[in-house]
């Protein structure tokens, strides 16, 4: 390690402190950047403080979660961590953590798909777990057998590393056909029975071209396919949920590895929280984590990042949530459709760079589903929001276009006062990536005057300033 590395750790010390100190701001990207522009070769350098190793979670969706879930794990297990929870995913990010914060037992890191090809072969982590493949930002990634192939070859350059993969997705499991790695699948071993949509990434086998079939499928390409023409199929799940209950309290299952089976819980009342569940049991599974630590890890789960973030507001339930493709989105919808009660809902879309500039995949998701329910009220915003309205419209649904989440709660108040809506109807916020944040800190200041009111005024929610146009362009935190 020499003069480079010297500086490099100077320049990312000095950037943080500014960073927090003067600019008030994150530092959760900059600071890693700057350090790789002195050290191009910084991230070999620093996987030394990563005793026992590391593991990076990807995928297209639930990379944040289920990174985070597992840091929570590892620390509920007695491991000191280094991890990137905040959600930066490049190089920088990663570089930034391990700058960041003291040395410890074992890295978390959660990586872009398409970085992971620059981070894995300097980190030589002993994992990879990966969850899922999507077409998503389709501008930025291209279509998904770009990703694949990046991925293979980010394994292909770390031989050593393990690959944990959703056996589920025909596309993961093609990676895995396809590298020399270790690799374990896991994935859920019986139908959860939901109502099917049309958008699927993967209708022909890359292997022979021939169509894929499904004995069942959950969502998207996901289930338990095969192929017509040749021998490509889901492989024997090394570990497979089973036994699965999806209810409003969350999911239940019974989750069967090579040792035992457990059953084990999450309160999120999702399908694809019952794929992480599996995922970051299998990781925990492989590396030692001991059930009891994984479960409380689990039950106390609070990701307080957007990602399925709750509130209370007034006489109000509110749900936050993140979607940035329509597999995504349709899975949102899904929570949306089985709250048979009156509700708002509001839609933000961005198309920055970190959201991707073409968003014509708006027109991919169900938003049909929606259409006809008197009793639900629906508004855009985002800087797409017009784009928003008119996709809506399509659907059969009018869409108001607001500035913000506050102008939504202003003018589902108004519908109130006007008896149209009741007091005690519920809202669902679904915003894509850089639309995301600004709605996430008005709930949270809605939130926090909310507690400084006296209970027998606290019959709406207060407003909050913070607006969601346009973010800044190229907007990722620092």
């Amino acid at each position: 390690m020499g003069l480079r590395f010297t500086l490099a750790k100077a320049a990312g010390a000095v950037s943080t402190w500014g960073l927090r100190h003067v600019a008030h701001r994150p530092a959760a990207n900059l600071p890693g950047k700057i350090a790789l522009k002195v050290d191009p070769v910084l991230l070999d350098e620093l996987r030394g403080k990563c005793a026992e190793g590391s593991v990076v979670t990807v995928g297209t969706n639930g990379k944040t979660s289920t990174n985070n879930l597992l840091a929570d794990a590892f620390v509920a297990a007695g491991r000191t961590i280094i991890c990137n929870r905040t959600g930066a995913n490049l190089a920088a990010g990663i570089a930034s953590a391990l700058l960041q914060q003291p040395a410890a037992q074992w890295g978390v890191f959660e990586c872009d798909e398409l970085w992971l090809a620059h981070v894995l072969p300097r980190l030589r982590s002993n994992y990879v777990l990966l969850l899922n493949l999507f077409r998503d930002q389709l501008d930025r990634c291209g279509e998904i057998d770009r990703i694949q192939t990046s991925i293979a070859g980010a394994l292909a350059a770390s031989p050593d590393t393990v690959l944990i993969y959703n056996a589920d997705d025909p596309l993961c499991a093609r990676i895995a056909d396809t590298v020399d790695n270790r690799s374990i699948p896991f994935g859920l071993a019986e139908s959860m029975d939901l109502a099917q949509n049309t958008v699927s990434d993967a209708q022909m086998c890359q292997k022979c071209d021939g169509m894929i079939q499904y004995r069942y499928r959950q969502y998207g390409q996901l289930g338990d396919y095969f192929c017509e023409r040749c021998d490509f199929a889901r492989p024997e799940l090394a570990y497979a949920g089973r036994d699965i209950s999806l209810g409003a309290g969350g999911v239940t299952m019974e989750v069967c590895g090579p040792a035992a089976c457990e059953r084990v819980r999450t309160p999120q009342p999702t399908p694809y929280a019952a794929y992480n569940l599996v995922a970051a049991y299998a990781l925990c599974r492989e590396t030692g984590i001991p059930t009891a630590a994984f479960q409380r890890a689990v039950e106390a789960f609070d990701p307080r990042n957007g990602r399925l973030q709750r509130y209370r507001l007034g006489s109000r339930d509110v749900l936050l949530n993140l979607a940035k493709n329509p597999t995504g989105f349709n899975q949102n919808l899904k929570i949306v459709e089985a709250d048979r009660g009156p509700k708002m809902v509001a839609f933000f879309i961005n198309d920055q760079v970190a959201d991707g500039r073409d968003i014509s995949w708006i027109w991919d998701i169900d938003f049909e589903e929606l259409a006809d329910r008197p009793d639900t009220v629906v508004f855009a915003g985002g800087s797409r929001a017009h784009d928003l309205a008119v996709r809506l419209k399509y659907a059969g649904i009018e869409a108001p276009v607001v500035d913000s989440i506050d102008d939504a709660f202003v003018r589902l108040g108004a519908l109130t006062a006007a008896d149209v809506m009741p007091a005690d109807a519920a809202v669902y916020t679904i915003a894509n990536y850089t639309a995301l944040p600004p709605v996430h800190d008005a709930l949270n200041a809605m939130e926090a005057a909310e507690a400084l009111r006296p209970a027998a005024s606290a019959e709406a929610p207060a407003g909050a300033t913070a607006a969601v146009p346009a973010a800044p362009a190229g907007a990722t935190a620092a």
